[in-house]
């Protein structure tokens, strides 16, 4: 049910799922099964139907599909480019992972090469004269429900083409994508295992767990590394958590009563690799919307709607992972040590760019000022505490930037009594 419980496995096969080649090439092979089905059926066909439908009827048909989808192909993928290229520019470079996950499009163009690839293999088996008279007939039962779905894919690719790309379109998905990782990290704190805290004592005999690799922890299988732990006296002591950058050779955790073979194990079971990525990266869908919000009041966009946009988002993703609860008070995997996300963290990668580069725009440091105020008031200590020093730092931005003394007083009673109403 969590995503956190995946295996390293399951985890693979769900990223190659998110993949456009993947739902393409599986279309187009069922295009070509659909094209050999007919030679083994046609012993089934019958005789009037055979007479009455020929390959002459059938390939103009085919022809007509398999140039048409053709074209329609490639226009689609250079919108796709397109529309990519300017939420990036306009967004942030890191929101093109996540429009390439957007399953609307895969299943489009997959439908579109899928239809041409379709119609191609059965022009070249008729003309290679391994179709049987009777085939025909499939050949046409096939053709009509290929167009059909043609037709539900385009009507679908237009209303898709709306907002494809569009600043509303991408804010929406990075929400949804972050919403997702951020409320599985509450509902399962520390990812399962007990929470790791600077102040734990670690055993005497603890041994030192090394990095395998340079890059970002992307994916840590707790599962995997709970199963190898088979000794009541082992215990693993993790300092790091999805979205750290780690060194190879570079120290990210202890273990006790573990061999050479089995702290490999171990840290094989943590997926490190050059991008950060949306699994179980909590904070990482909060800083590409803060990217978002500082691209936007920088100087050659000038658009601080589009940062109250993205700060509005932010406050309501962060206060409903406040009022989220656990799961459950016990921990998967008691023998498992790993920090919980920081709370101060959140903020940081949150609202701490949009406070300096909002910090000349008063609207923009207004309603900053109400979302940290709304988060000081959270039944989460760490978090209201981490909103009150951001909030301070944010007027301090504010007093340098802003040009107008008056603005500067505005923003300060605004601090003290953040309520709309006098």
């Amino acid at each position: 049910m969590k995503l956190q419980l995946l295996s390293t496995t399951g985890m693979t096969l769900l990223r190659m799922t998110q993949k456009l080649w993947i739902r393409v090439a599986l279309m187009a092979l069922l295009a070509v099964l659909a094209s050999a089905i007919a030679i083994l059926f046609e012993s089934y066909i019958p005789i009037g139907l055979q007479n009455r439908f020929t390959p002459d009827s059938v390939l103009p048909i085919l022809t007509i599909l398999a140039s048409g989808m053709l074209a329609v192909s490639t226009f689609s993928l250079n919108v796709m480019v397109t529309a990519h290229n300017a939420a990036a520019g306009q967004a942030t470079p890191r929101v093109h992972r996540i429009l390439l996950a957007d399953t609307t499009t895969h299943t489009v163009l997959a439908t579109f090469i899928g239809a041409f690839v379709y119609s191609l293999s059965a022009i070249i088996l008729f003309k290679a004269g391994f179709y049987p008279d009777g085939a025909s007939v499939l050949v046409l039962g096939f053709t009509v429900a290929v167009v059909v779905l043609v037709i539900l894919a385009l009507l679908r690719w237009i209303h898709h083409l709306s907002d494809l790309g569009s600043m509303d379109a991408t804010l929406a998905s990075t929400e949804e994508i972050a919403r997702a990782c951020l409320m599985r990290t509450r509902r399962l704190p520390s990812l399962g295992a007990q929470r790791m805290t600077r102040d734990a004592i670690l055993p005497s005999d603890a041994e030192p767990l090394a990095s395998r690799a340079t890059g970002y922890v992307q994916f840590i299988d707790l599962r995997a590394i709970s199963q190898k732990l088979t000794g009541d006296q082992i215990r693993v002591y993790l300092y790091v958590r999805p979205g750290d950058y780690v060194i190879k050779g570079q120290v990210i955790g202890h273990a006790t009563g573990l061999g050479e073979r089995a702290e490999t194990l171990i840290t094989k079971s943590l997926t490190i690799g050059r991008y950060r990525t949306f699994e179980q990266d909590a904070s990482y869908g909060l800083l590409v919307l803060s990217e978002t919000a500082s691209r936007a009041l920088s100087p050659g966009i000038n658009d601080p709607g589009t940062a109250i946009a993205v700060i509005c988002r932010q406050e309501k993703l962060l206060l409903d992972w406040a009022h989220g609860t656990p799961d459950s008070d016990t921990p998967l995997f008691p023998r498992l040590f790993l920090p919980d996300v920081s709370r101060r963290a959140l903020i940081e990668n949150t609202f701490a760019s949009t406070a300096r580069d909002g910090a000349g725009l008063i609207e923009v440091a207004e309603r900053l000022q109400d979302a940290l105020h709304t988060l000081s008031e959270v039944p989460e200590p760490e978090l209201a505490s981490a909103a009150r020093d951001m909030a301070a730092r944010a007027l301090d931005y504010a007093d340098l930037a802003l040009p107008l003394e008056s603005e500067k007083q505005r923003l300060r009673d605004r601090s003290d009594n953040p309520s709309p109403w006098p």
